[in-house]
């Protein structure tokens, strides 16, 4: 029996999402109990977020937002928890907003003295697991690249927008990134934030020659035994449906806990966010 309710669980990693998005923007405004945010054209940070629980959005506050993105010349973007009120979509769809995408939130309860690296099937062959000193430029950019490589085409090189946004991240004061090496090649890496008692699991890739040895499972228990460390109680995986991701994370202890949705409303002329 878990000491968490899907709410509670959705409120905390609702807000971490708005606030992170905050401060990897290049500009953000409130709106209700959240946040928007824009980081630039093609930015994943460009979303709102956070909003839906105790405070009522008014229509005023949903024109601000259309305004904040589309003047900026990027579509709209909502993200949304199962619990945000009826009315509230309601409003949204007689603006035109529509399905975009699902996002699974899985959740993982950290036990103070369990020992984290007893992985299903065993620990990788030769594969070892390093921290990323975030002040060296060099594995902080091999960092971004090898995390962020599973996210587009195989070869396609990295976006400025995407490059900075993942130096940003690397180098935030609450978040840890990991390297997974066979001899001297970064393989796969994947990031996490810790605050609150609350460890969330981000950006996690492997090359795509190195897949199914079971490197992602021992991305999940490093970053799950670093929460451990600073005190975490809660880990938080948010995965498509269905992926990869989502498979390992359910071997590791992992369930689901509600199904986000992001909305977005088109527009011509208006740059879609990833």
């Amino acid at each position: 029996m878990s000491d968490w309710s899907f709410v509670e669980i959705a409120r905390l990693f609702e807000r971490k999402q708005g606030t992170a998005a905050v401060e990897l923007a290049l500009e953000s405004r409130p709106i209700a109990d959240g946040w928007m945010a824009y980081g630039g054209q093609g930015s994943y940070v460009n979303k709102s977020c956070g909003f839906g629980f105790d405070q009522p959005v008014t229509e005023a506050q949903l024109d601000e937002l259309e305004a904040f993105f589309s003047s900026r010349g990027v579509e709209p973007k909502v993200e949304l928890s199962p619990f945000a009120p009826a009315s509230l979509l309601e409003s949204l769809d007689r603006r035109g907003f529509v399905l975009r995408e699902f996002v699974n939130v899985l959740y993982r309860e950290i036990r103070a003295g369990e020992d984290l690296r007893q992985l299903p099937f065993g620990w990788p062959e030769g594969v070892r697991i390093e921290r990323v000193d975030p002040t060296n430029d060099a594995a902080v950019l091999e960092f971004v690249q090898v995390s962020s490589s599973g996210f587009m085409p195989e070869g396609e090189p990295l976006s400025e927008v995407f490059l900075e946004l993942g130096i940003k991240s690397v180098r935030h004061p609450t978040a840890d990134a990991y390297v997974a090496r066979k001899g001297t090649e970064a393989v796969g890496a994947g990031g996490c934030e810790t605050s609150g008692g609350l460890t969330s699991l981000f950006g996690t890739s492997v090359k795509p020659a190195f897949r199914r040895q079971g490197i992602q499972q021992a991305l999940i228990a490093a970053r799950l035994a670093r929460g451990q460390e600073l005190g975490s109680s809660l880990a938080i995986i948010a995965s498509g449906p269905g992926i990869p991701t989502e498979r390992n994370a359910t071997r590791l202890g992992f369930a689901m806990a509600y199904s986000r949705v992001a909305l977005v409303k088109h527009g011509e002329g208006l740059v879609p966010s990833p």
